[in-house]
Protein backbone atom coordinates (compact mmCIF):
# COMPACT_ATOMS: atom_id res chain seq x y z
CA UNK A 1 0.00 0.00 0.00
CA UNK A 2 1.01 3.12 -0.71
CA UNK A 3 -0.89 5.91 1.39
CA UNK A 4 0.05 9.30 2.79
CA UNK A 5 -1.17 12.43 5.16
CA UNK A 6 -2.48 14.60 3.01
CA UNK A 7 -4.72 17.01 5.29
CA UNK A 8 -5.52 17.14 9.10
CA UNK A 9 -7.84 19.31 10.30
CA UNK A 10 -7.39 21.64 13.47
CA UNK A 11 -10.89 23.52 14.42
CA UNK A 12 -10.49 27.49 14.89
CA UNK A 13 -12.98 29.81 16.69
CA UNK A 14 -11.37 33.38 15.36
CA UNK A 15 -10.43 32.68 11.49
CA UNK A 16 -7.89 35.61 11.04
CA UNK A 17 -6.09 34.84 14.11
CA UNK A 18 -5.70 31.32 13.71
CA UNK A 19 -3.97 31.98 9.89
CA UNK A 20 -2.04 34.63 11.70
CA UNK A 21 -0.77 32.50 14.00
CA UNK A 22 0.06 29.47 11.51
CA UNK A 23 1.26 32.14 8.33
CA UNK A 24 3.10 34.46 10.63
CA UNK A 25 5.03 32.38 13.95
CA UNK A 26 5.04 29.04 12.19
CA UNK A 27 5.56 30.16 8.70
CA UNK A 28 3.13 28.28 6.87
CA UNK A 29 1.81 28.59 3.16
CA UNK A 30 -1.29 29.55 2.50
CA UNK A 31 -3.13 26.77 0.58
CA UNK A 32 -6.69 28.14 0.08
CA UNK A 33 -9.11 30.40 2.06
CA UNK A 34 -13.11 29.90 1.56
CA UNK A 35 -15.95 30.77 3.21
CA UNK A 36 -16.81 34.33 5.19
CA UNK A 37 -16.47 35.20 8.32
CA UNK A 38 -16.68 32.89 11.26
CA UNK A 39 -17.82 30.58 8.47
CA UNK A 40 -13.88 30.00 6.94
CA UNK A 41 -12.13 27.01 5.82
CA UNK A 42 -8.78 27.93 5.58
CA UNK A 43 -5.88 25.33 4.30
CA UNK A 44 -2.15 26.01 5.25
CA UNK A 45 1.13 23.47 4.88
CA UNK A 46 4.76 24.06 5.29
CA UNK A 47 6.72 25.65 2.51
CA UNK A 48 8.20 23.05 -0.09
CA UNK A 49 5.75 20.11 1.29
CA UNK A 50 3.11 20.99 -1.10
CA UNK A 51 1.34 17.30 -0.15
CA UNK A 52 0.97 17.86 3.39
CA UNK A 53 -1.67 19.99 4.70
CA UNK A 54 -3.75 21.32 7.86
CA UNK A 55 -7.53 22.28 7.37
CA UNK A 56 -8.53 24.76 9.96
CA UNK A 57 -12.48 24.39 10.25
CA UNK A 58 -14.90 26.24 12.19
CA UNK A 59 -15.91 24.12 14.68
CA UNK A 60 -18.94 21.68 15.00
CA UNK A 61 -20.53 22.53 11.74
CA UNK A 62 -21.44 19.15 10.88
CA UNK A 63 -25.11 19.26 10.47
CA UNK A 64 -25.21 15.89 12.15
CA UNK A 65 -23.85 17.16 15.57
CA UNK A 66 -26.28 17.78 18.07
CA UNK A 67 -26.69 20.86 19.95
CA UNK A 68 -24.93 18.51 23.18
CA UNK A 69 -22.26 17.55 21.14
CA UNK A 70 -21.68 21.42 19.83
CA UNK A 71 -21.51 22.78 23.58
CA UNK A 72 -18.92 20.15 24.65
CA UNK A 73 -16.49 20.45 21.87
CA UNK A 74 -16.68 24.37 22.44
CA UNK A 75 -16.11 23.26 26.24
CA UNK A 76 -13.18 20.86 25.06
CA UNK A 77 -11.44 24.02 23.17
CA UNK A 78 -11.92 26.50 25.57
CA UNK A 79 -9.95 24.42 27.75
CA UNK A 80 -7.49 23.23 25.46
CA UNK A 81 -8.01 19.50 25.34
CA UNK A 82 -9.97 19.23 21.88
CA UNK A 83 -7.31 19.10 18.89
CA UNK A 84 -3.53 19.00 18.49
CA UNK A 85 -0.67 18.45 16.46
CA UNK A 86 2.60 17.41 16.59
CA UNK A 87 5.13 18.84 14.46
CA UNK A 88 8.72 18.83 13.79
CA UNK A 89 11.85 20.94 12.88
CA UNK A 90 16.07 20.05 12.82
CA UNK A 91 16.07 23.47 15.10
CA UNK A 92 14.25 23.51 17.96
CA UNK A 93 15.65 26.20 19.74
CA UNK A 94 15.62 28.81 16.54
CA UNK A 95 11.98 27.60 16.14
CA UNK A 96 10.54 28.26 19.44
CA UNK A 97 12.43 31.48 19.93
CA UNK A 98 10.73 32.25 16.67
CA UNK A 99 6.97 31.36 17.60
CA UNK A 100 7.65 32.72 20.91
CA UNK A 101 8.62 36.05 19.53
CA UNK A 102 5.60 35.79 17.71
CA UNK A 103 3.35 36.37 21.04
CA UNK A 104 2.15 32.93 20.97
CA UNK A 105 0.78 31.37 24.16
CA UNK A 106 3.82 29.32 25.40
CA UNK A 107 3.36 25.94 27.36
CA UNK A 108 6.13 24.08 27.58
CA UNK A 109 9.86 25.86 26.78
CA UNK A 110 12.52 23.15 24.94
CA UNK A 111 12.34 20.02 27.33
CA UNK A 112 14.52 16.90 26.78
CA UNK A 113 11.36 14.27 27.75
CA UNK A 114 11.81 11.05 29.61
CA UNK A 115 10.90 9.04 26.73
CA UNK A 116 13.84 10.02 24.34
CA UNK A 117 12.13 13.29 22.55
CA UNK A 118 13.70 17.05 22.96
CA UNK A 119 10.05 19.07 22.02
CA UNK A 120 8.29 22.24 23.24
CA UNK A 121 4.29 23.32 22.93
CA UNK A 122 2.26 26.23 22.39
CA UNK A 123 -1.04 26.57 22.10
CA UNK A 124 -2.86 28.39 18.97
CA UNK A 125 -5.57 31.08 18.86
CA UNK A 126 -8.15 28.50 19.38
CA UNK A 127 -6.48 26.42 22.31
CA UNK A 128 -5.00 24.03 19.97
CA UNK A 129 -2.05 22.14 21.41
CA UNK A 130 0.75 22.32 19.06
CA UNK A 131 3.79 20.14 19.99
CA UNK A 132 6.98 20.32 18.46
CA UNK A 133 9.54 17.88 18.30
CA UNK A 134 13.21 18.26 17.83
CA UNK A 135 14.15 15.70 14.60
CA UNK A 136 18.16 14.52 15.42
Amino acid sequence: MDITIHTSALPHVDPDASLAFYRDALGFEVRSDVGQGAMRWITVGPAGQPSTSILLAPPATDPGITEGERRTITEMMAKGTYGWILLATPDLDGTFEQVRAADAEVVQEPTEQPYGIRDCAFRDPAGNLIRIQELR
